[in-house]
């Protein structure tokens, strides 16, 4: 009999996380290398955790994800609200406490395009009077 298996997709930035949540004893692998070694950054790390952390089933789900896109921040973002969703998946009863956390909403905010004629999205290139 094959392993039980939850599926889900974290957003954050321009990063998309895929999550596979299986039950073991709390192994996280990101882009086949262990969490540690992908997110150098104890706090990144915090983040991914804190979905766990929140429900108490920390050590109970192994995560096993693919992340591209955007930086390391987007990505832990991502992946943390793959965890939400996954953990969500596995137990519906979960959902109030990961909500009231505010880690099943998907983050909006996205950079600001740079317009044209300008130094950036809001920045001008100082006045000269003369």
């Amino acid at each position: 009999m094959a392993a039980i298996t939850y599926n889900s997709t974290g957003r954050r930035k321009r990063s998309v996380a895929r999550v596979i949540m299986t039950p073991g004893t709390g192994r996280i692998i990101v882009n086949d290398r262990d969490v540690d070694a992908y997110f150098p950054r104890e706090t990144l790390r915090m983040i991914i955790r804190q979905p766990f952390q929140v429900t108490g089933t920390l050590g109970k789900y192994d995560i096993k994800a693919n992340v591209l896109g955007g930086g390391l921040s987007g990505q832990a973002g991502a992946l943390r609200h793959g965890i939400s969703r996954a953990l969500v998946v596995c137990d519906s009863d979960l959902k109030t406490k990961l909500k009231k956390e505010g880690l099943m909403t998907r983050d909006p905010r996205e950079v600001e395009r740079q317009k044209f004629g300008q130094k950036g999205a809001r920045a001008r290139f100082q006045f000269s009077k003369r």
